[in-house]
């Protein structure tokens, strides 16, 4: 069998770079627009992990003596990086064709990035709850940094915390790309438009997927499996779903959720609610109710 390689690879080349095969897939990249970097974000999350928890990440050798040295280039270098990736946000972050970056959005962006820097000591202030929160609800957990270091639950919400507050001062694209990288590393899908409380804990963690307009309050466990979902999707007169309309549950204070229950539907789980696993719930649940699956009868 004679093939002609030349012209398979050749006719390919050319039905991939017709315009009607890439419509909204396609970004045009315009020269000297820097481009969203999940390798920079990487670099950028393992700082932000090095001035929020210092000793536990970043640099070995910091002590309380060099603490105030090492947060400081941390956050230098973290700015630099935070200002690059905003601007590729600010320019990427539209379905039509970027223009070249203004000096406009320049400013902005290492304003933002300033904003955000600002905002790094009440981050740090919410995730030690956040870290409290498993250590007092996991028996298993031998020290406050052993949850730090191991758990997937604080990998995931520390990215949670950065990302909303990123998405909060207004910067599009990156926040999401932040929430996915701890999706893809620890299997907990928390979008970033998600509003969370203190003293939040999801044990084990695999599984759990919170959307977009889901308000949880204080004190709050989630356990493996956890969908906080929406029930339906209205739609526009072309039938496309209208976007950011309130659609996930809202957990109230001290809500515990059990593995593999799914919650659907802009409904309201009332304060000090339990939930059992294996359940799907879409109508409001009183407060201090407790639900669980019932026996089948023999």
């Amino acid at each position: 069998m004679n093939v002609d390689l030349a012209s398979i690879l050749n006719k390919t080349v050319n039905e991939l770079s017709e315009n009607k095969s890439f419509v909204r897939l396609f970004h045009h990249h315009k020269d000297g627009n820097p481009l969203p970097s999940g390798e920079t974000l990487h670099e950028i999350i393992e700082l932000c992990r090095a001035v929020l928890f210092p000793g536990f990440f970043g640099h070995s050798s910091v002590s309380s003596r060099t603490v105030n040295y090492h947060i400081g280039v941390n956050i230098e270098r973290l700015f630099d990086l935070l200002t690059t990736q905003i601007l590729a946000g600010l320019c990427f972050g539209s379905d039509d064709e970027c223009t070249s970056c203004t000096d406009k959005q320049r400013h902005e962006a290492s304003a933002l990035a300033a904003a955000f820097i600002e905002s790094l000591p009440e981050i740090r202030a919410i995730l030690a709850t956040d870290v409290e929160a498993a250590f007092n609800g996991d028996p298993a957990a031998k020290s406050y940094g052993e949850v730090i270091s191991c758990y997937p639950a604080i990998r995931a919400i520390s990215n949670y915390r950065i990302a909303h507050r990123l998405l909060e001062l207004g910067v599009p694209l990156i926040p999401r790309i932040i929430t996915e990288m701890a999706h893809s590393e620890t299997g907990i899908d928390i979008h970033p438009g998600a509003q969370i409380g203190s003293y939040f804990t999801i044990d084990h963690g695999t599984g759990v997927v919170i959307g977009e307009t889901s308000i949880i309050g204080d004190y709050v466990k989630l356990y493996q499996g956890v969908t906080l979902g929406a029930r339906s999707f209205p739609l526009d007169e072309d039938g496309l779903p209208i976007k950011g309309i309130p659609r996930h549950p809202i957990l109230e204070d001290h809500v515990i959720i059990y593995s593999n229950a799914t919650i659907l539907g802009r409904i309201t789980i009332g304060h000090h609610a339990t939930v059992g696993g294996n359940i799907w719930v879409t109508e409001d649940v009183p407060a201090g109710t407790r639900i669980v699956q019932t026996k089948a009868k023999k």
